[in-house]
């Protein structure tokens, strides 16, 4: 498998929001703080501006949004929080990712979260907090592959089951 993380590029534009619309809207987003209507420009300048950490909205914090690319085909995304807010610290944690549902059980998400995981300790985020939804049996087994641990297994702010690991 070839799978890299780069930016999102103008080319990405239609199957990016295609995935997008098709994602769950009661889970995490593809396209991470991507709004409907927003021009795809418009989405690479916020994605570019949070990579330097400049004009953050209120509780964000600099990261980066990367697409996972194999052999030139766009299957998921990750993203990378160098710092955590108190909302990220709770619930959030310094990494999320996301694939593709035609592109799921091939390893993908694995591969991502493991050059996430390179990339967030090349910028000094160590320990690492994950987090998924309790019942979300793929998440919190990709999660484990790259070493996660668990530390609970609580509530949310809605009351919904979820899971922290510590990488």
């Amino acid at each position: 498998m070839s799978l890299v993380l780069r930016e999102f590029t103008p080319e990405d534009e239609s199957t990016a929001l295609r995935a997008w619309r098709e994602f769950p809207k009661n889970g995490p987003a593809f396209l991470t703080w991507y709004r409907e209507g927003q021009p795809w420009s418009e989405y690479l300048e916020f994605l570019a501006d949070l990579r330097v950490g400049r004009h953050l909205l209120e509780g964000h914090v600099p990261g980066v949004v990367l697409a996972g690319v194999v052999d030139g085909s766009l299957v998921g995304r990750v993203s990378v929080r160098y710092r955590l807010n108190d909302y990220l610290a709770r619930y959030g944690g310094h990494l999320g990712f996301a694939v593709i549902e035609e592109h799921r059980r091939k390893g993908y998400a694995t591969a991502m979260l493991r050059l996430a995981l390179r990339l967030a300790t090349e910028n000094g985020t160590s320990p690492i907090l994950l987090t998924c939804d309790d019942d979300n049996v793929g998440s919190a087994a990709v999660i484990e592959r790259c070493g996660g641990s668990l530390e609970s297994v609580g509530p949310d702010e809605n009351g919904v089951l979820f899971r922290r690991y510590w990488v």
